[in-house]
């Protein structure tokens, strides 16, 4: 019997839409963060694309992203307030101190905020503090999703090339 993600169980699926949306969101979290597990500093830092995409920055762009749309889009603090850069194509660069492990422990610790964020609002709550205006926490949830979705993607590619060198 093949084995499938938790989300795909029949205990997510009896869950309340929020508790879904936080069970996919998790998921791609983890899959995201893990990505670096196994790798070497050097191979993490490799850039394999054009762009500065590379396994450590897109960890420490996720963290970004948690930042963004979850404290940014709840606190209405501003980037500079939060200490994220003030665009995402800067939240890519991998400082010289950046390493695997501060960068998923910034990534875990991101999550958590977030989760602590919401905790006490609802999927309709409308969210102030993000650049393109009030938003709702459902949409802001599905967004969010997507972007993981996408770079866990990126990862998955990256990570085979690294380990089939």
């Amino acid at each position: 019997m093949p084995s499938y993600p938790p989300t795909f169980t029949d205990q997510v699926v009896a869950q309340p839409v929020r508790a879904q949306f936080e069970a996919f969101l998790d998921e791609h979290r983890s899959a995201l963060n893990g990505c670096l597990d196994g790798l070497t500093e050097e191979q993490a830092r490799r850039s394999l694309v054009a762009s500065r995409t590379t396994l450590l920055g897109l960890v420490k762009h996720a963290t970004f992203v948690e930042k963004v749309w979850f404290d940014e889009a709840v606190t209405c603090r501003s980037r500079a307030e939060i200490g994220i850069p003030a665009t995402s194509g800067e939240s890519f660069i991998v400082d010289d101190d950046d390493t695997i492990a501060t960068v998923q422990h910034a990534h875990r610790e991101a999550c958590e905020a977030s989760r602590r964020a919401t905790s006490s609002l609802g999927l309709d709550d409308i969210l102030h503090g993000h650049r393109r205006g009030p938003l709702p926490l459902r949409w802001v949830h599905l967004h969010v999703l997507r972007e993981l979705a996408q770079h866990c993607g990126h990862a998955d590619i990256l990570r085979e090339q690294l380990i089939n060198e």
